[in-house]
């Protein structure tokens, strides 16, 4: 409780030695009556302003937009330069991605079916020599 008063206190010093220097808000407005508030108008045009107290607003601007410099048209560039640039590098990448596992897969299966072929053939070579002796 003893915190709270001190703090209070020392608040209120702050704000009196802010005022008698001068220092407030740069954006506030002088104060006329304490207990209205200002009103700040940026996109409501007020048609009564001899009742309404208010602030006007300057309006935002936006930044300039300036349009890119172009340095060659589209017509004059080469034909196989266009291409190049529309066509990506490697057009393929996600096909040999996706079916990567099913090529090992075959690729096993094509060197096991390689490898028997070869035994047949050595057998059928070993029966003939077996028979021609």
């Amino acid at each position: 409780m003893e915190d709270a008063v001190a703090r209070r206190e020392r608040l209120k010093a702050l704000k009196a030695a802010a005022e008698a220097v001068g220092e407030g808000a740069p954006d506030a407005a002088p104060e006329q009556d304490s207990d209205k508030p200002v009103l700040k108008f940026r996109n409501y045009a007020v048609k009564d302003e001899k009742r309404i107290e208010h602030e006007k607003v300057a309006p935002a601007k936006p930044p300039k937009f300036e349009a890119p410099i172009v340095e060659k048209k589209p017509e004059e560039a080469d034909q196989e330069e266009l291409l190049i640039n529309v066509a990506p590098k490697k057009a393929n990448w996600d096909l040999k991605r996706d079916i990567e596992g099913k090529l090992e897969k075959l690729e096993r299966r094509t060197q096991r079916a390689i490898v028997e072929i070869m035994q047949e053939e050595e057998q059928r070579r070993l029966q003939e020599e077996g028979q021609a002796d």
